[in-house]
């Protein structure tokens, strides 16, 4: 499969690729966007968009959408692969469920998504905060569909039921990548255990339609890739996301190769001999962006 390989190398060792023009992008403001983060201010909530430095938020913010991150911005875990800051987070704002709720009626949201940072200082590593985020939108806009875009509880089966029982219409749960890459992009994570959630999530209520993301340019091989396909839909999980890995810094996990777009949509086509419901396969595809695709 093409891709660009490293070219260059840092005074640290690692290899440093220059980035094709394939996901050069301009960042052009609008007034949409600025209603968006005016909004955001006033309420006080974070957006992923903005903590990863997602090169989508501006397209994103111009359509008057955005992931909301709740549960504060700092994360008890490191993956090399996360923009994230990793600090000790603060106390939950007991505010924010109805906060964000407000802020999707008042954007008149049609589908939104809500995900988080890891809080495994948490007992239910914030399960209980995601179900009241998910009954207050319910509440203020119940036509609104959406979608929460999790981490693992700690492999709590009770936590994950918290959720569950609020009824999302979609839970996304990301691999991130394939399972030999593992201890050096996801240390702290458990790929079986995240195969695990995705399955008991179905076992739970199939109703709900479960979703997974994963990165390319990481280091995997085209067969560790379909066989994570393989494995995903043994757990029955319907919607996929594929992107290319942009490293945030020196500091993290090396990109390996830019994956060119024409595999991408190679893997999206393999995926959906698969049997995928949706796929959404692209170098600047993210796990959230255009979400309401999936159930259209």
């Amino acid at each position: 499969m093409s891709s660009i390989k490293p070219n260059t190398q840092t005074e640290s060792g690692h290899n440093r690729l220059r980035k094709p023009d394939w996901l050069r992008i301009s960042r052009k403001s609008s007034p949409e966007q600025s209603e968006v983060e005016g909004l955001l201010k006033e309420l006080g909530l974070n957006t992923v968009c903005k903590e990863a430095n997602c090169p989508n938020y501006s397209d994103c913010f111009s359509r008057k959408t955005a992931t909301f991150m709740i549960m504060g911005t700092d994360c008890t875990r490191n993956c090399r692969f996360c923009n994230v800051r990793t600090a000790k987070p603060k106390e939950l704002d007991a505010a924010e469920p109805g906060n964000v709720a407000l802020a999707v009626k008042q954007l008149a949201l049609q589908y939104v998504v809500i995900t988080s940072v890891t809080r495994d200082d948490l007992p239910d590593g914030g399960a209980a905060h995601f179900a009241a985020t998910i009954r207050a939108i319910k509440e203020f806009s119940p036509g609104t569909a959406i979608e929460v875009l999790i981490p693992d509880f700690g492999g709590s089966k009770e936590a994950l039921g918290v959720v569950v029982q609020a009824k999302p219409d979609v839970i996304s749960h990301n691999m991130e990548t394939v399972a030999a890459l593992y201890p050096q992009v996801r240390a702290q994570a458990d790929y079986q255990g995240s195969l695990e959630m995705l399955a008991e999530i179905k076992r739970l209520d199939p109703d709900i339609k479960t979703k997974s993301g994963i990165m390319l340019g990481l280091g995997e091989t085209k067969e560790e890739v379909l066989e994570l396909f393989d494995e995903l839909r043994k757990v029955n999980c319907e919607l996929l996301t594929i992107g290319q890995y942009l490293a945030p810094s020196l500091n993290h996990h090396p990109v390996q190769a830019f994956i060119e777009p024409k595999v991408f949509e190679e893997y999206k086509q393999l995926a959906q001999q698969k049997s995928f419901g949706f796929v959404a396969s692209a170098p600047l595809v993210r796990s959230s962006y255009n979400a309401s695709e999936a159930l259209s």
